[in-house]
């Protein structure tokens, strides 16, 4: 007898493995795996615009990106003494303008090198409720806590979802025809927009991106259906009742993994996890002859697989 159902996903084609580039935009759910990416040691860059959470704000962040927009004073504004991007998240502020703008532009030339070669863009969206800002018409990536009175919040339709997301995959595609784009629904719940109105949003993401899926350069992850329909329990959230704990973000990541990453790279993935897991220790006693042995055998064994993948990196080892 079963007592669960269990979302089961077919190998895909076009996996990724240690040579592949992985460029990752979207909601907070994202970081979840960048985290992953980072820990195993794939070569990714994420979110050059901070978190981002409507199809909109992440088509205007690519945009950015291949064009190598040149943000200026004239595109930014202050707020309580900060300098800030309505188009960036919270963390692309500064009381120093010079600042903020050179970690802004330098972001968007990194990640502009990054799509030109990238193999995987993965795409995770939260919701599709925008903020438009009064003063400009133009919608928002976040409000900064600007005051509420100065925006109008707005449910995108399913046509304008369908229509950020076609040109999305278009630009991409223009810049790098090679790049595989999959697009996931963040498995997140926005109950501050309401109940209803969370459901209602999640389904018109759902319906656009199934309509411009071709399965041979744009594709789809069911990180919103595992958590629903598969896991589908108050014990695999966090606190909040609203964010997936580690046990869920984890079970989520080893479907992934059986999808979208090579098996011949599952070796290395054990390989870099042993070492990290081995960076961790805290020894008791840390000059004990017995700890110096492992500290030697450590980095023989780093030493061994950065001469293998030279682009994986330790940095916390002298030997790397």
């Amino acid at each position: 007898m079963k007592l669960r159902t269990e979302i089961i996903i077919p190998k895909e084609k076009h996996c990724i493995n240690y040579n592949s580039k992985i460029v990752l935009y979207g909601s907070c759910f994202t970081e979840n795996l960048e985290r992953h990416f980072n820990h195993y040691k794939f070569q990714n860059v994420s979110n050059s615009h901070g978190i981002l959470f409507h199809p909109k704000a992440i088509e205007n962040a690519i945009t950015d990106c291949i064009i190598k927009k040149d943000y200026t004073e004239h595109h930014i504004q202050n707020f309580n003494d900060l300098w800030l991007s309505l188009n960036h998240h919270t963390r692309f502020s500064s009381v120093n303008i010079d600042e903020i703008l050179t970690l802004i532009n330098s972001e968007i030339n990194e990640t502009h090198q990054v799509i030109k070669s990238a193999s995987h863009i993965f795409i995770t969206l939260g919701t599709a409720w925008v903020y438009r800002y009064i003063k400009t018409n133009l919608l928002v990536a976040n409000c900064h806590k600007i005051q509420q009175n100065e925006f109008k919040k707005e449910l995108l339709t399913i046509d304008e979802i369908t229509k950020s997301l076609n040109h999305i995959v278009s630009e991409i595609n223009q810049f790098n025809s090679n790049a595989k784009i999959l697009f996931t629904v963040s498995p997140v719940r926005h109950l501050k927009d309401g109940f209803r109105e969370n459901t209602l949003s999640k389904a018109y993401l759902n319906t656009a991106i199934h309509k411009i899926l071709d399965n041979k350069k744009t594709f789809y992850f069911p990180s919103f259906e595992i958590m629903m329909d598969d896991l589908r329990d108050y014990r695999f959230y966090k606190n909040d009742m609203l964010h997936p704990n580690e046990t869920a973000v984890s079970y989520i990541w080893n479907i992934f993994k059986n999808t979208w990453i090579d098996e011949g790279s599952y070796d290395i993935m054990h390989e870099v996890d042993s070492i990290q897991k081995s960076l961790e220790h805290k020894p008791f006693h840390d000059q004990s002859k017995q700890h110096q042995l492992f500290l030697s055998k450590l980095d023989k064994k780093i030493e061994s697989l950065t001469k293998r993948i030279p682009h994986i990196r330790f940095d916390n080892r002298k030997s790397v």
